[in-house]
């Protein structure tokens, strides 16, 4: 009797066990299947640092220039540093299409993808978006393992999901939690309605996708609220069909296009609806319109409630920006106000909202120029030039080039062991050049004479 029970009991318990373990959520499949489409992101900004002076040494350009470029045996280059971050993406086309966030890439002068087989690329930035926090960046390869895209419009408050990053450079992490809330609005971010998880996000997180259960990418890890610098159990993610929308604008814009009303909007209260004769709080309430914007010229005045946009209704204010900004800039939105205790409709003719890309390729100096593909903005020589002279002069110096130790003032005297005569030359032997991946350059500095090379990828 004594044995039956004590086998009755251990069934009792092993089925009670296995029962549990069915119902707790099983994350290895998911990363069996999809943790190879996730990658470690590396960057690299160069900062100048100017050369004060060494003891018993000369402080001029010319020591300078052969301190830089010919280092004597254990001197070291104080001429620039080398500034390092990290964060993750995920791969969302065979051919090398990295979805990433912003701040992860944005002022990078290089930026190294690394995939879970090893293998490393130098990436080429697409396009970023500050104000979503979205950068697209390329390798070149083809036959990656690619992310499913899911639909966060599906994700219910309380629904398991996964990270996968790097945080504090610990590649191929996972960390799980459960959706906290939908559609947050945050401080300075009118555009994307954040996805809330208690997910453990920390730095090296940034970029890395969100799965659902399903196994398909929800959205972008991007933000954590911290009082400490580290992880509390609140993070944000970008909504995925929201970042697929902004990637396909960088991929074929190289930037984002938005547009724009021209009104300040705050949100309507129970006190405001009730004063301004609503049966119940909702829409956004126009307490500014720009006197030469779409809004102004589509009849809007302070004191105006807009209830529907293109026919959607505005339950909160924060409706308003995110329905503007995903309409196409000169398209005729139509505007359902309440106005004098009575509803009225008007139609406004979209402007666009000023771009605010981070694109580092679009990047331009106060003089308004922009570097080439070296890194370089290059004048001709000024008229006092002595007549034997030749070359072109430097300007600016930024990324590859910089990081080569070319500084404003050198002069190109040839670019491989082609004479350089003027800046349209130039750029012709650079953009001729630029397929061999590194390119030298003759550089002059006071009487100084040397070759630099160049990496151009």
């Amino acid at each position: 009797m004594k044995k039956w029970l004590h086998w009755w009991l251990l069934f009792l318990v092993l089925g009670f066990s296995s029962a549990q373990a069915k119902d707790y959520p099983d994350f290895t499949q998911i990363v069996r299947d999809h943790g190879a489409a996730v990658v470690n992101i590396t960057t690299t900004q160069m900062t100048r640092v100017r050369n004060m002076g060494m003891p018993g040494l000369p402080d001029d350009d010319m020591f300078d220039f052969f301190r830089r470029f010919m280092p004597p045996p254990g001197a070291q280059d104080n001429g620039g540093e080398e500034v390092h971050s990290g964060g993750s993406g995920f791969i969302i086309s065979p051919d090398g299409y990295i979805l990433t966030n912003a701040h992860v890439v944005d002022n990078a002068d290089e930026v190294t993808v690394k995939l879970t087989d090893r293998r490393e690329f130098k990436a080429k930035v697409i396009g970023t978006d500050p104000r979503s926090d979205i950068a697209l960046i390329k390798i070149q390869a083809t036959g990656l393992p690619v992310a499913p895209i899911g639909d966060p419009r599906q994700l219910q408050v309380g629904e398991w999901v996964i990270a996968i990053g790097s945080p504090f450079g610990f590649e191929n992490s996972v960390t799980a939690g459960i959706v906290s809330a939908k559609n947050r609005s945050l401080p300075d971010n009118d555009y994307v309605p954040f996805i809330q998880t208690d997910v453990a996000v920390n730095p090296g997180n940034s970029g890395g996708p969100l799965f659902d259960m399903h196994g398909q990418v929800v959205g972008i890890n991007s933000q954590i609220y911290s009082r400490s610098g580290g992880y509390m159990g609140v993070s944000f993610a970008i909504p995925i069909d929201v970042a697929m929308q902004v990637a396909d604008q960088l991929r074929q814009y190289g930037k984002v296009r938005r547009g724009r009303l021209g009104v300040v909007i705050q949100e309507v209260s129970a006190g405001s609806a009730s004063a301004f004769g609503l049966d119940k709080p909702a829409g956004a309430l126009v307490s500014q319109v720009d006197a030469s914007g779409p809004g102004a010229r589509a009849g809007l005045k302070p004191g105006d409630i807009i209830l529907r946009f293109n026919g959607q209704p505005i339950v909160r204010s924060i409706d308003l920006p995110r329905m503007v900004a995903n309409a196409k800039p000169g398209s005729i939105a139509r505007l359902d106000i309440w106005r004098n205790r009575a509803p009225l409709a008007l139609n406004a003719t979209l402007g666009e909202m000023p771009d605010k890309t981070g694109n580092r390729h679009t990047r331009t100096f106060p003089d308004g120029k922009t570097p080439d593909k070296v890194g370089l903005v290059v004048s001709n020589l000024p008229p006092d030039a002595p007549a034997d002279s030749s070359g072109v002069v430097v300007q600016h110096s930024v990324g590859a080039a910089a990081r080569a130790g070319i500084q404003p003032g050198d002069l190109i005297l040839a670019v491989g062991d082609t004479p350089v005569h003027n800046v349209a030359q130039y750029h012709a032997l650079v953009a001729a050049a630029a397929k061999y991946h590194s390119i030298a350059l003759l550089i002059r500095r006071d009487n100084a004479t040397l070759y630099v090379t160049v990496q151009t990828d």
